[in-house]
């Protein structure tokens, strides 16, 4: 059996269920550093359980759609952030949970300067950039425990624009 899955642009509303979308969207919280900065405040909601929060580089190589999606996974004990260290856009890739399995995915494409938090627990994509240099600082869980869970697909998943 083959299925297609068409992306959408990436939506706080609609990538809700998931995680949190990280982005400058409507006016500052606050500014800062006389004048010369907006902050915009507590964008996502980190959550780990035991360890503690690190920051990583990533370097993926990119990928061109239509693409295979025959992978995805979770992280159990913590919350993941992807920030783009360019401008340039990336795919998202989520599934809802099905009584311990992945449902029907869903794929998002970013805006350039949009970065993603998925919540623990969310079956996700891996890193999968659409242009050079595929660079993203990642905040996750660095500790003890079981924190990966992977799920192969038993059938054909395609991802296209």
């Amino acid at each position: 059996m083959r299925r297609v899955i068409r992306t959408q642009p990436l939506t706080a509303p609609a990538f809700a269920p998931f995680g949190d979308v990280l982005d400058i969207g409507g006016d500052p919280d606050k500014i800062i550093n006389a004048g010369m900065c907006g902050r915009y405040h507590d964008r996502a909601q980190l959550d780990f359980s035991g360890g503690r929060a690190g920051i990583s580089l990533f370097e993926a190589r990119p990928r061109t759609l239509p693409m295979l999606l025959d992978l995805v996974e979770r992280h159990p004990m913590g919350s993941q952030a992807f920030l783009p260290m360019s401008m340039d856009p990336f795919l998202v890739i989520v599934a809802p949970d099905e009584g311990g399995q992945p449902g029907m995915p869903l794929a998002f494409v970013t805006r350039p300067g949009q970065g993603i938090n998925f919540h623990r627990g969310t079956w996700h994509g891996v890193l999968t950039p659409l242009a050079q240099p595929g660079l993203f600082a990642v905040v996750d869980r660095i500790g003890e425990g079981r924190n990966l869970e992977e799920h192969y697909f038993d059938h054909e998943i395609i991802i296209e624009t």
